[in-house]
């Protein structure tokens, strides 16, 4: 009898995992994907948009702006410098309002594009935006931390279409490197 049980309860968990397997499956299938359209060109939508790239310099510490492994480009975290060299600074909550925080994490987005851009040679080669991790320097009641990363969300959709979507945590932090607003470090795909 027990051996009845046992193998009910195995035939039971199988039948149920691949249902939970092919609810994954199709799921997953919702969110590939479409291949990129032959009107692709994020140098083009800068242009439009009416972005100017900066450069981004020596980085001030012991790391490097970006790694390369495979296809796969990892950029260290930036802060919101602005084209005068001025980081926007401050507490969200405190300092700055959703509405600033937003246009800081713009400003992050237009430095890591400016990494993405000195490591390419031209933004076309990327693929896919992958992941981004954003960090709020925000009090400790703040809670719209992914209003304020959608800044940086935005301007990747708005220069790679549906490439520019991606995974992404948007978290707040106590403090963050000298008091700036936001920090956000990504990682993105590209065509080899």
């Amino acid at each position: 009898m027990k051996l009845l049980l046992l193998g009910c309860i195995v035939l039971f968990s199988v039948s149920c995992g691949s249902e939970i397997n092919r609810e994954i499956k199709e799921t997953v299938q919702e969110h590939t994907l479409q291949p990129i359209p032959n009107d692709y060109n994020p140098e083009a939508k800068l242009e439009e948009l009416t972005i100017t790239l900066r450069d981004q310099g020596i980085p001030v510490a012991n790391y490097v702006h970006a790694v390369r492994t495979g296809n796969l480009i990892f950029l260290a975290g930036k802060g919101p410098k602005q084209a005068n060299g001025e980081n926007i600074v401050g507490k969200l909550g405190e300092d700055l309002t959703v509405e600033e925080g937003y246009a800081a994490a713009k400003e992050v987005a237009i430095n890591q594009l400016s990494v993405l851009k000195a490591e390419l040679g031209n933004l076309n080669k990327v693929k896919r935006i992958v992941k981004v991790n954003g960090m709020v320097n925000a009090v400790s009641e703040f809670t719209d931390h992914s209003k304020v990363i959608n800044g940086y969300s935005d301007l990747m959709v708005a220069v790679f279409g549906d490439a520019g979507k991606h995974a992404r945590a948007a978290v707040g932090m106590g403090s963050l490197p000298g008091n700036m607003a936001v920090e956000v470090e990504m990682i993105v795909e590209v065509y080899e």
